[in-house]
């Protein structure tokens, strides 16, 4: 059976806000709606990915996430030093690239809502396998 991973909601306090810094990482918005009353839903897409993330308000399936509770949401890329020098370049704050071993380097970053995202990558994840 297979299973492909499709939405991760990423709870926020300021949907607009985090739209534009999802934004500028580079994320495509797919949806921005409001379906109804107090419900609004905004689906964004990093590039390249087949997973995108859930900003929201007022889903009643949500209510109570803490907004900055996603931590290590992982955006795999081919080279993170470039990754991380052009996400710098647009004015966000990515951390230092920290070298895990095994081929695997990373950096971190923060929305404003303090959930985390990691620049992560894979040595052995080039061209076809990237």
């Amino acid at each position: 059976m297979d299973m492909k991973l499709e939405l991760v909601p990423v709870p926020v306090r300021d949907v607009d806000r985090a739209r534009a810094y999802y934004e500028t990482i580079g994320f495509h918005t797919d949806v921005d709606t409001r379906p109804r009353e107090g419900v609004r839903i905004v689906q964004l897409t990093p590039p390249g990915s087949a997973c995108s993330i859930l900003l929201s308000s007022g889903l009643e399936q949500l209510t109570g996430t803490v907004p900055g509770s996603v931590r290590g949401l992982h955006l795999v890329v081919e080279d993170v030093d470039r990754a991380r020098a052009e996400l710098q370049r647009r004015g966000l704050d990515v951390g230092a690239v920290q070298d895990l071993g095994g081929g695997v380097r990373h950096a971190q970053l923060t929305d404003p809502d303090g959930n985390t995202l990691v620049l992560q990558q894979m040595d052995w994840r080039t061209g076809d396998a990237f």
